[in-house]
């Protein structure tokens, strides 16, 4: 009987290869989300010429079975680059527009909370005293006349929408100004009126 304890250590440091088929498959993997890419975002990536070369021939294969083996191929140029400033870049792509869309719904639920309820922009104006309170008054004021035109109109005729989008515009541009969100209004949430 062997004593496995006595092995040298070199045996128990390599990968297994189990770890290595799952190493490559993440290559594969990562590869087939670089040929997904648009040209443009290609370009901002840390990628070699060669590898670079072999994505965007692998754009250009129709065949089937030739663009499987050109993704395998540039999984095989993966193994030399920098892999995890490619899987940083793309993780901001992904996790900036969800931020950005994130950002865009509260900017929503500020707006509506302005139209339904008059304390909201007092609030607002607390959190932002450089913002134009008249010009936010205003905006506010024909916003709700707008709905009010909106909610009269007859089926099937397209509603209004001019100053509900200019309200959303001036809560961006404060909210871009102030280079924070804006400030969410401490009740509970509006449901958006349909026809608006």
């Amino acid at each position: 009987m062997r004593n496995d304890t006595n092995a040298p250590a070199s045996e128990h440091d390599s990968p297994s290869k189990s770890q290595i088929k799952r190493e490559m498959q993440a290559l594969y993997d990562l590869g087939k989300q670089l040929v997904a890419l648009p040209p443009e975002k290609l370009k901002q990536l840390p990628l070699a010429e060669n590898l670079y070369d072999a994505i965007l021939l692998a754009k250009r294969t129709t065949s089937r079975e030739g663009l499987r083996r050109q993704v395998h191929y540039v999984g095989k140029l993966m193994r030399l680059a920098d892999t995890q400033a490619i899987h940083n870049q793309i993780d901001v792509w992904a996790n900036g527009s969800r931020k950005e869309t994130q950002s865009l719904h509260r900017l929503e639920a500020q707006r509506d909370h302005l139209l339904a309820d008059d304390d909201a922009l007092t609030k607002l104006l607390a959190e932002y005293p450089n913002a134009d309170s008249q010009q936010l008054r205003t905006l506010i004021r024909e916003g709700r006349k707008e709905r009010q035109r909106n909610l009269s109109l007859p089926p099937g005729q397209e509603p209004q929408r001019k100053h509900f989008r200019s309200l959303f515009q001036a809560l961006k541009v404060l909210n871009d100004a102030s280079g924070n969100d804006v400030a969410e209004i401490s009740s509970p949430a509006i449901e958006s009126t349909e026809n608006l």
